[in-house]
């Protein structure tokens, strides 16, 4: 290999949990989630790498490096003649920490010209946005689930079964903001369900339609159901997410 020179360093904080990000380098099956079908990782030193990329074009590589839910190391190189970088011709170095919210995932690619780093600036910014997406869909996989068991709160009145469920879908320092209330903290927000139970008895939340998600952020609708059944005020709410699944933050918009 080259005198390997010319670098190109990305970070990205993926919403997911650590073990969860690794998988994607550790199973063939996740690999090509991210990557496109065809593609292929043996997650051992001196395993093999095959990443298919638009328009079948292939990039070859080998392991050289993989400790669990921290670092992989891997060659890489374009299967055809002709094309920036020969089979092996480079370096990847993946590193994955903890972050406040999620993953902190670090690349380092080494390159034996300038050229062929500059040719790559763009396809991994695309890639690694791919990739954040992909970790974060499986990591929030239940998030239908999650979704409706918020929209559950409004208007229970058993305020053990509230409690309970809180604890199940939010974070202990959740907050939640729309045009008539702030909170800051589950107990806060808890005593905010509890006041709609007095002053709106009967009123209910219920999603409409498909979640919405980006990286950890999420549009979902909703629609308030009066006593009477009736739909008595729509909206959409804009959810961010914890590492672990979990709502960290609501902001609440109104639409009738």
């Amino acid at each position: 290999m080259k005198s390997l020179e010319f670098v190109l360093d990305r970070e990205v904080v993926i919403r997911a949990r650590r073990a969860t990000v690794f998988r994607f380098f550790a199973d063939s099956a996740r690999f090509a989630d991210w990557w496109g079908a065809g593609s292929t990782i043996e997650g051992r030193v001196g395993g093999k790498v095959r990443i298919v990329m638009p328009g079948n074009t292939v990039a070859l590589g080998e392991v050289l490096e993989i400790k669990t839910n921290e670092r992989v190391v891997f060659t890489y190189g374009f299967e055809a003649a002709g094309m920036p970088i020969p089979p092996g011709g480079s370096r990847v170095t993946v590193t994955l920490r903890d972050h406040a919210e999620g993953t902190l995932l670090h690349l380092h690619h080494e390159f034996a010209s300038v050229q062929a780093r500059d040719h790559h600036v763009q396809g991994w910014r695309y890639q690694l946005a791919v990739f954040a997406n992909v970790a974060a869909t499986l990591e929030h996989k239940d998030l239908g689930s999650t979704l409706d068991r918020w929209c559950a709160l409004w208007g229970e009145p058993d305020a053990a079964a509230r409690q309970a469920a809180l604890a199940t879908c939010t974070t202990e320092a959740v907050t939640f903001r729309d045009n008539y209330s702030c909170t800051s903290g589950r107990a806060d927000l808890d005593a905010h369900l509890a006041a709609i139970v007095v002053h709106m008895p009967g009123t209910r939340l219920r999603r409409v339609g498909d979640p919405r998600h980006c990286q950890g952020a999420v549009l979902t609708d909703w629609e308030a159901i009066g006593p009477d059944s009736q739909v008595r005020s729509r909206g959409t709410n804009f959810v961010s997410l914890s590492p672990d699944g979990r709502i960290a933050s609501v902001i609440g918009f109104w639409s009738k």
